[in-house]
């Protein structure tokens, strides 16, 4: 593969950074462009790879491109892209928000393959949580490669476009809800005696613990519940004030109206 990025931001330095790391990809083999010199400069710096001026640069070397710039600039980069590639066959993995496969296979010639992507923001840290959903035009072989790249910076799973909104309120916009919770807990252990750094600590490490547990023994998170409650203990007496103050509920809630939300932006009509 080699892998032309349009739009040097956070997102699509992370996805490349983790798959060269992971020996997916050589850095020689990546050219990035951003409308932005500094962003192109930044990207080089942190991945390696080759910084290009304009689209038929990029065009001229690549033939698989990561889509991850804003989506109000899509359209026209789609359109420049196009012409840049003069009938040579490519893919475009695209990273833009509520963007759908349709939409951005409109801008595109038939020979054109599109993957449509929905990342979270911990690929920066190589816990990423992502989905893709192939075009009508994408061939195995570009599921493949989508799913290789992703799985660099974490779990990538293929679904159903119409699931993508899904993904978008739970592991888009999840990052933000375990943020809270861990601000929370950290407010917790202050209100209980424990100084600050501590308590953030301590409340991250717990949730990183718990869903590495369920990540690696396959087991049901209310079973690995109940191995930690015991009749009358701690836990118990805990979990019902979460229940009583409604912690289930609030998070469904919230999953579901970001779901909600996400479905609105994509159709903006």
């Amino acid at each position: 593969m080699v892998l032309g990025v349009i739009g040097c931001g956070k997102m699509g330095s992370a996805l490349v950074t983790g798959a060269v790391r992971s020996g997916m990809i050589k850095p020689e083999a990546v050219y990035g462009m951003d409308k932005i010199p500094a962003a192109v400069s930044h990207f080089t710096a942190e991945t390696g790879a080759h910084a290009c001026d304009s689209l038929v640069q990029l065009a001229a070397a690549c033939e698989t491109f990561l889509l991850a710039t804003k989506p109000q600039d899509v359209g026209p980069v789609l359109k420049d892209l196009a012409l840049a590639l003069n009938g040579k066959p490519a893919l475009v993995i695209s990273i833009a928000a509520g963007l759908k496969i349709a939409t951005l296979e409109s801008y595109l010639p038939e020979n054109v393959r599109v993957i449509r992507t929905m990342p979270n923001t911990p690929a920066l840290v190589g816990q990423g949580a992502s989905a893709f959903s192939p075009g009508s035009r994408a061939t195995a072989a570009d599921s493949v490669a989508t799913s290789a790249l992703l799985s660099s910076v974490g779990l990538a799973l293929e679904v159903k476009e119409s699931l993508l909104d899904a993904v978008t309120g739970l592991s888009g916009s999840g990052p933000a809800y375990g943020f809270l919770m861990i601000e929370a807990l950290s407010d917790a252990g202050v209100r209980c005696g424990l100084p600050r750094a501590e308590a953030t600590q301590l409340a991250a490490q717990t949730l990183l613990g718990a869903a590495t547990m369920v990540l690696q023994t396959g087991m049901h998170p209310g079973a690995l519940k109940d191995m930690v409650t015991s009749p009358g203990g701690t836990t118990i007496a805990g979990l019902a004030a979460l229940e009583k103050n409604g912690l289930r509920f609030a998070l469904i809630d919230a999953v579901t109206c970001a779901t909600e939300r996400s479905i609105e932006l994509s159709n903006p009509s």
